[in-house]
């Protein structure tokens, strides 16, 4: 059991670590974009949410194959597909329980699914600031020169 808490542990801090490095580098490249850019149309500031969003999925799938990878070095699961499988319906906790884990490992899904909770958490405040910042640039009023 101690294993399985240390590893867990782990796994929740290399996650959040990922999380982080994505948020960083989005929130940096959003504001930055904002801050040059000269448009204002709906098209662009909805492209500008979308590659946002995408781009903090993509944090999500890689939270999710360093889960899955876990699980294949440790033998708890057979094959890359099973894990990925497994690893994706318990970091979103959805948790159909078609694939479970062997009693040795089982305590790390619940680890699993807590982190999944908390970067989707994360991710869903992230994305809520992003477009208050777009709307807020789109709705800004704009120098008239009086």
């Amino acid at each position: 059991m101690l294993v399985q808490i240390v590893l867990g542990s782990m796994m929740v801090a290399i996650t959040t670590m990922i999380q982080g490095m994505f948020m960083f580098v989005g929130v940096e490249h959003l504001r930055d974009h904002l801050s040059r850019s000269q448009t204002k149309s709906r098209l662009g500031s909805t492209l500008k949410i979308a590659v946002f969003v995408l781009w903090l999925f993509l944090a999500t799938i890689l939270e999710i194959w360093t889960w899955a990878t876990l699980y294949l070095v440790l033998g708890a699961i057979g094959s890359l597909e099973q894990a990925l499988y497994f690893s994706t319906v318990t970091f979103t906790t959805l948790g159909f329980g078609d694939i479970t884990l062997d009693e040795t490992w089982r305590l790390l899904s619940s680890f699993e699914a807590a982190n999944g909770l908390l970067m989707f958490g994360w991710s869903t405040a992230l994305v809520f600031g992003a477009v208050q910042w777009v709307y807020e640039r789109h709705h800004k009023p704009t120098d008239s020169g009086a």
